[in-house]
C-alpha cells in the first residue's frame, strides 16, 4: 500500500508541476499572439485519453482516439487540449517552434505571423523562461501556503548548549563529543535542525556542510574556539549515505517507565532527570555509551526529583538498557516556533522559494564536479517517488511539490538543446548578434540534447537499480 500511495503522490506532483510550467509557455505565446497546437498533459504516443477543443463556443470531446475528429482540421487556430496515456510529463506545442514534438512538416511551410518562428527574439525569450517563472512563482506560492498554515519550527543552533553527540564519520572528521559547531567554512550555522509539524526530524546541519562542500568547521570546545579542515573525500562518503552526523546532546528526562521494565520498581519517576551514572555525567545520547560498559550490573543513578538530588540503584539489561523512556530534544531543549499570517507569510514564503533556488544550485555544482562523485547520487523517478512519506501528510507533499517545483525551474534553464535554456540561448543568440540561427542547427541541437538527457536517464535509472536491487 506505501508503494501505491508513493507513486500516486509522484504522478499528482509531477502532473500539477508540468501543467503549471507548460501553462507559463502557454500564457506568453497567448499574451504575443503566436498560435498554440496543442496543449497536453502526459505524453500521448499512438493515441489520447481526452481531446478537446472549443469551438464556436462550445467543447467538443474526443475520448480514447488515435487522430483528432477530422472537422477539427477546419479551425487550427484553436487550441487541442488533452491528457495522454502515459503518465509523465507533458507538453505546450507552440506553432512554428523546433521542439520535442520534431514537426518537419509545419517547419517546412512558409513562416506565418502567427508562428514563434517569425516573433522578434524578445517575445520569444519570454515564451521560454515563461515555464521556469511559472515553477517559480508556484512554488513561492506552495512555501506561502505551507508557512500560513503550519508556520516554522526548529531548533536554533545556539540552544544546543551542551554539544554534539558525533557518529562515527563525523569523529573520523574530526569533530568530538561535545562540540558547538559554530560555522561551516565560515559561514555561521543558525539552525541546528528543522522539525516537522508532528515533531518529525526533517534535515540537519549535515545538509549545510554538503551543499557548501565546506572545506573547515568551527566548533566551541572545552570552552575554546577552534578551526579544522575538512577532507573533500567526507563529502563524497556523506552523498553516497543517509545519516545523520550529529545529534543534539541533552539532559536525560525520563517520560514513561513501561510496567514491563525491569526497573518498573526501582524508584524512578516520569520527570527524573538522570544526572550521573555512578560518577560519569548522563546526557543523552552519550548515555546509550555509557551504559554499555555496564551490561549486567546494577549502576547507581544520580536522579534530580526538582528540588531533591536522590541516588537510585538501576539494573542495566544485556543490551545496556536501564528500561525506561527519555523525552525527545523537542521536549527538553528550546523549539524556536514561527507563525504567519497571511500577508506575513507571503515575503517568508518569497524568500524560502529563493533560498531553495540557491540550495538547489549549490547541489547542481555537486553532480557536475567528478571530485564529489555526487553523480552517483542521481536518481530517477523512483528516487523521487521514495522521497515522498508512505503516509498521506500534506505538509510532506506540498513542500516535496515545491522543492521539485524549484528543480524542475532551474533544471530548465539550464542552457541544454531540448531544454527551455537550450531555446532561450539561440534566442539571446540572436538578439546579441542580429542574426538568426538556422533551422538545420536547431533541429541537429535539438537531437544533441536529447540525446544528454536519454544519457541522464540511463545513468539515473542505473544507479537506482544498484541502489535498490543490489
Amino acid at each position: 500500500m506505501e508503494i501505491i500511495l508513493k507513486i500516486v503522490q509522484l504522478v499528482v506532483s509531477l502532473s500539477l508541476l508540468i501543467f503549471v510550467h507548460e501553462m507559463g509557455h502557454f500564457f506568453f505565446a497567448r499574451v504575443f499572439g503566436m498560435r498554440v497546437d496543442k496543449f497536453y498533459l502526459f505524453f500521448n504516443p499512438s493515441f489520447s485519453l481526452l481531446r478537446a477543443k472549443r469551438i464556436g463556443g462550445r467543447w467538443q470531446l474526443s475520448w480514447l482516439s488515435a487522430t483528432p475528429p477530422a472537422e477539427w482540421s477546419e479551425h487550427p487556430e484553436k487550441t487541442e487540449w488533452g491528457i495522454g496515456w502515459l503518465p509523465f510529463g507533458g507538453y505546450c506545442k507552440i506553432a512554428g517552434m523546433i521542439d520535442e514534438s520534431m514537426d518537419k512538416e509545419q517547419m517546412k511551410q512558409p513562416p506565418q505571423p502567427w508562428e514563434y518562428r517569425t516573433r522578434p527574439a524578445w517575445q520569444r525569450i519570454f515564451v521560454m523562461i515563461g515555464g521556469v517563472l511559472f515553477n517559480v512563482i508556484f512554488a513561492a506560492v506552495i512555501y506561502w501556503g505551507i508557512l500560513f498554515t503550519w508556520g516554522e519550527q526548529y531548533i536554533a543552533n545556539r540552544d544546543v548548549t551542551y554539544g554534539v553527540h558525533c557518529d562515527s564519520l563525523a569523529l573520523a572528521m574530526g569533530f568530538r563529543h561535545g562540540d558547538r559547531i559554530v560555522a561551516f567554512s565560515g559561514q555561521p550555522v543558525e539552525r541546528f535542525m528543522n522539525i516537522h509539524p508532528n515533531d518529525k526530524v526533517r534535515d540537519g546541519i549535515q545538509i549545510l556542510l554538503i551543499r557548501n562542500r565546506a572545506e573547515e568547521a568551527t566548533v566551541v570546545r572545552d570552552g575554546d574556539t577552534l578551526s579544522f579542515p575538512i577532507e573533500e573525500h567526507y563529502i563524497r562518503i556523506l552523498l553516497g549515505q543517509r545519516r545523520f552526523l550529529f545529534s543534539p546532546r541533552y539532559p536525560f528526562i525520563v517520560d514513561s517507565i513501561p510496567a514491563t521494565s525491569h526497573n518498573a520498581q526501582a524508584g524512578l519517576l516520569a520527570g527524573d532527570r538522570i544526572v550521573a551514572v555512578d560518577s560519569t555525567p548522563a546526557l543523552w545520547p552519550d548515555l546509550r555509551q555509557t551504559l554499555l560498559a555496564y551490561v549486567g550490573q546494577t549502576v547507581n543513578l544520580t536522579v534530580d526529583r526538582g528540588d531533591s538530588l536522590l541516588h537510585i540503584a538501576a539494573a542495566v539489561n544485556d543490551e545496556g538498557q536501564i528500561g525506561v523512556y527519555s523525552r525527545t530534544a523537542f521536549n527538553v531543549l528550546p523549539v524556536t516556533r514561527q507563525r504567519y499570517n497571511l500577508l506575513s507569510a507571503l515575503p517568508a514564503g518569497i524568500a524560502k522559494g529563493y533560498e531553495g533556488i540557491v540550495d538547489y544550485i549549490k547541489e547542481l555544482r555537486l553532480i557536475f564536479s567528478p571530485k564529489t562523485e555526487a553523480y552517483k547520487s542521481v536518481g530517477s523517478f523512483i528516487t523521487i517517488a521514495n522521497i515522498f512519506p508512505g503516509k498521506w501528510d500534506w505538509y510532506s507533499f506540498w513542500e516535496i511539490c515545491g522543492m521539485l517545483s524549484i528543480m524542475l525551474a532551474v533544471l530548465n534553464i539550464l542552457p541544454i538543446p531540448a531544454l527551455d535554456g537550450g531555446h532561450l540561448m539561440f534566442a539571446l543568440y540572436e538578439l546579441v548578434t542580429r542574426r538568426k540561427a538556422s533551422d538545420k542547427v536547431v533541429e541537429v541541437a535539438q537531437w544533441i540534447g536529447f540525446l544528454f538527457l536519454i544519457a541522464l536517464m540511463i545513468l539515473a535509472f542505473g544507479n537506482d537499480i544498484i541502489r535498490y536491487v543490489f
